[in-house]
């Protein structure tokens, strides 16, 4: 959340400082070391920002992801004082300035998916294709006939799943434990970043609800 705070702080400078020289051009000098500076700035931080939101997705880290997203928005930024720079050079004032705006949009693209990605990660969220995942893997595990809830959420770098399945009820519990256990031991080889997976088995319904005893308990659609 510092580092969403920092990029958009980082925005409203960079459209204050814009918006300022437009009003009160100034001569840019040294347009020579000015591109230098900004190419060597973008490949550096292009690099950085490439290693970080790769290194922060394969640990599961969101500030690390974020981080790198920063990374890139400096990178994006350095490209617009190129760019400003060659206006300058062709005689362009206003090209230095215009160029603090497009740096400050392109900022602002990175704040809107680095908050995204936080705000989502603050939810326990996940990406909705780990359930669609989870979801095929047990109901390719040998034993299960159906399914429940299947739900999945982030507990720091890790992922916790909660499942109910539906097995026969004429087996034992021992043969039920094992058909949850097997479900466990697929999902932690299907799921990156799978620390536990929580499995319930319910017999299957012939006549009756298996949870009719917590019917009073449970809420209904709406509540």
């Amino acid at each position: 959340m510092v580092i969403v705070a920092i990029i958009a702080a980082s925005s409203a400078l960079a459209g204050y400082a814009a918006i300022t020289r437009l009003a009160r051009p100034h001569h840019v000098t040294d347009l020579v070391a000015v591109a230098g500076a900004a190419l060597a700035g973008f490949a550096g931080n292009e690099l950085a920002a490439w290693y970080r939101i790769r290194t922060g997705r394969r640990i599961g880290s969101a500030a690390l992801v974020a981080d790198g997203l920063h990374a890139r928005a400096d990178g994006l930024t350095s490209l617009a004082v190129l760019a400003g720079a060659a206006g300058t050079a062709a005689g362009w004032t206003w090209a230095d300035p215009a160029a603090g705006l497009l740096i400050t949009v392109a900022i602002l693209a990175v704040l809107r998916q680095a908050a995204r990605d936080i705000y989502l990660r603050l939810m326990d969220a996940v990406d909705p294709a780990l359930v669609g995942t989870a979801e095929q893997t047990l109901r390719a595990t040998a034993g299960i006939l159906g399914l429940g809830p299947v739900r999945l959420r982030w507990t720091g770098h890790q992922i916790r799943a909660e499942c109910e399945v539906v097995v026969d009820p004429a087996i034992t519990a021992a043969e039920a434990h094992e058909i949850t256990a097997r479900a466990e031991h697929n999902l932690m080889h299907a799921i990156p970043r799978l620390s536990a997976a929580l499995v319930h088995a319910d017999p299957e319904a012939r006549g009756s609800d298996p949870h009719r005893i917590l019917a009073g308990h449970r809420a209904g659609p709406g509540s």
